[in-house]
């Protein structure tokens, strides 16, 4: 039977103060003056243990402004000894609804608590943070780079995308130098990354593959005179029939704006080996010579639009389901959906039902079935949270206006979708910010 708590008067100097999960006791010189001339008002929590020592449980700012500020005494309510899991989620819970803990503290109170053999579920369920964010805290805190980001004043969330990248140095700085200069894109930098990297391990294993093979790999193929090598598509024999594929001595990897990559077949070195150019690029002006710098430049800038707007499609998509997860559909949903159907009834249409589904978090099983649609068969399954399936279909359907060139030809269709995101706390990409520009001409003529 626990006994009733006691309040009594003694001696801050005498209190121990515990490791606390909040490091930063900002302890300020006008809080030590104040406690310096009114005392502690609020009595310290603390609990006895059996070799009399008195350890504190909540109030460690308070002991240790008294402490400073010379105080004789302070009020002390004293109260069982409690298991150390709970001291530690006592303190934690205590500064969280005070908004006085850093999420550096939060992972470390976590990481103390995990280390007491308290799982993930266990520790939101007594702090009242997801499973996921807690989750999150103590990754960032297994690995050095996720922890030194978090002593560095990180976010959990910084932290953890540090640790992800922690053995490529370049991707590193580049998203420190984001988290300091312009911290609502490192969603977008950090897909942009992944997905660089993505492409980069899925060439280097497609290259391994076709070495161990004994597969000749060259860098480049062309169609023309120029080129040194050339694809088998563009060459004939030298008896004048058309190339094959069992002519190809080499091969070229090509690869897709998605990332993905494949193989041409080639011939390195034709010439020499008597193969000659099945077509003729003399008579279009277009084909003649090499490509000028500025059209050199212009198609690097497709390239890299193209794959900047895949990568904002999935950090967009991926906030659409972060916010149909909450509790309570997002302001405005409800004109919003009401005119994407209106002005633009593709979206209810063409919508891509496993677009929608991932949206709202629906579980389903892949499948090549004639008109397979996971959210009709979400909807059948349940009448819950109805305006969070409208919400996912008209997103889906706007989703699937949106291709990867869209910032060439964008439309009001794509503004309107990204603009409510926008209202809702969605920050664009630097590609979307193109297609969102491209009405201000307009506008400002009219205004003119």
């Amino acid at each position: 039977m626990n006994a009733t708590p006691t309040l009594e008067w003694l001696d801050p100097a005498t209190l121990t103060v515990d490791t606390n999960v909040r490091k930063d006791a900002a302890l300020t010189p006008a809080f030590i003056a104040s406690i310096k001339e009114h005392g502690v008002l609020e009595p310290v929590i603390a609990h006895r243990k059996d070799d009399g020592a008195v350890h504190v449980l909540m109030g460690q700012r308070r002991t240790l402004a008294a402490v400073e500020a010379n105080r004789p005494l302070v009020p002390v309510m004293v109260t069982d000894s409690p298991e150390e899991a709970e001291r530690i989620v006592t303190q934690v819970v205590e500064n969280i609804q005070r908004a006085e803990l850093t999420q550096a503290d939060e992972a470390d109170a976590y990481h103390q608590l995990s280390l007491i053999g308290v799982s993930a579920a266990a520790i939101a369920k007594k702090t009242g943070r997801t499973r996921t964010t807690v989750e999150s805290a103590l990754k960032a805190k297994s690995t050095d780079s996720g922890s030194a980001a978090l002593g560095k004043g990180y976010t959990i969330e910084a932290a953890l995308i540090l640790a992800e990248f922690e053995s490529d140095e370049d991707a590193v700085e580049e998203l420190e130098s984001v988290i300091r200069a312009e911290p609502d894109m490192l969603a977008h930098v950090t897909q942009q990354l992944r997905d660089r990297r993505d492409r980069a391990a899925a060439l280097a294993a497609l290259r391994a593959e076709l070495e161990a093979a004994g597969t000749t790999v060259v860098e480049t193929a062309g169609y023309d005179e120029d080129s040194e090598n050339v694809r088998v598509t563009s060459l004939n024999r030298a008896d004048g029939e058309p190339a094959t594929e069992e002519d190809a001595n080499a091969v070229a990897i090509t690869t897709a704006y998605n990332g993905t990559h494949s193989t041409a077949p080639v011939v390195a070195g034709w010439k020499d080996l008597g193969f000659t150019l099945r077509y003729s690029y003399g008579s279009s002006s277009a084909n003649k010579g090499p490509m000028t710098e500025e059209q050199k430049a212009e198609r690097k800038t497709l390239i890299q639009n193209n794959k900047l707007m895949q990568s904002g499609t999935t950090v967009r998509r991926e906030y659409v389901k972060t916010l149909l997860a909450r509790k309570q559909a997002p302001k405005g949903w409800q004109y919003f959906t009401l005119h994407a159907i209106t002005h633009h009834s593709e979206t209810a249409s063409g919508y891509e039902g496993k677009v929608a589904a991932d949206m709202i978090g629906a579980k389903f099983e892949e499948s090549n079935a004639w008109a397979w649609n996971p959210l009709r068969e979400h909807v059948a399954k349940t009448t819950a949270r109805p305006e969070f399936s409208l919400i996912a279909l008209v997103c889906a359907g706007y989703e699937k206006t949106i291709a990867k060139d869209s910032w060439r030809s964008p439309s009001q269709t794509h503004r309107d979708y990204l603009n409510q995101l926008i209202t809702w706390g969605y920050t664009a990409s630097v590609v979307e910010q193109l297609i969102l520009d491209s009405a201000k001409p307009v506008e400002d003529e009219a205004a003119a």
